[in-house]
């Protein structure tokens, strides 16, 4: 998705420890910053296979995944960490920015949220009314990973070769939704890191 909303925004150290878990060693692309405790349970050529723990995060819905209506979800959400909450607290940000599309079928228009991780379940309630709290539940997501400046295209792109991929596996998946995820800061030149994911039924 746009080059300017695939980021977070603050320094951990690489372990990161939760009530319900071991301590867990990040991956390289959080790059020290908290992200969503997972498991790998296999690597395919072109695709993995993770098993997440339940998440928590806070989410606005947009109306399109256009940069600029991402832009205004996305700042939404960076305000309500730094203070903008019922609480006036300062929520640490983290990684990946998660950007969620419900694809259009015949019954209805495409749905777009942008979501950011929270690594204390403690969470403020918003004072934004446009803002939710969610929960992903656990489960089997599969991933595909690419490098560079994402644009709509390239996410387009990954998760038609992913879900492309996931049949010839014999997978069997949700078909009309994906996820966007970004890791990097937009000043962020090398390494960077994307991703498309795509859950198990």
């Amino acid at each position: 998705m746009a080059r300017t909303l695939l980021s977070a925004s603050c320094l951990l150290i690489g372990l990161v420890c939760f009530p319900s878990t071991e301590c867990w060693e990040a991956p390289w692309f959080c790059h020290g910053y908290e992200c969503p405790v997972y498991t790998v349970v296999q690597q395919y050529e072109g695709f993995e296979e993770r098993n997440y723990e339940v998440s928590h995060w806070i989410t606005t819905d947009v109306a399109s995944t256009s940069e600029s209506d991402l832009k205004d979800g996305f700042w939404k959400l960076y305000y309500f960490n730094h203070g903008q909450n019922s609480e006036n607290k300062e929520i640490a940000m983290s990684r990946p920015v998660l950007v969620s599309v419900k694809e259009a079928d015949g019954t209805g228009e495409q749905q777009v949220s942008i979501s950011v991780f929270q690594s204390d379940t403690d969470i403020p309630e918003p004072n934004d009314n446009t803002i939710r709290k969610t929960v992903i539940q656990g489960g089997t997501v599969y991933i595909r990973s690419f490098g560079g400046f994402a644009s709509d295209e390239d996410a387009l792109e990954n998760v038609q070769q992913l879900r492309e991929d996931l049949r010839a596996a014999g997978k069997v998946f949700v078909e009309n939704r994906f996820d966007a995820a970004g890791y990097d800061a937009p000043w962020d030149l090398f390494n960077r890191h994307n991703e498309v994911w795509v859950r198990a039924l």
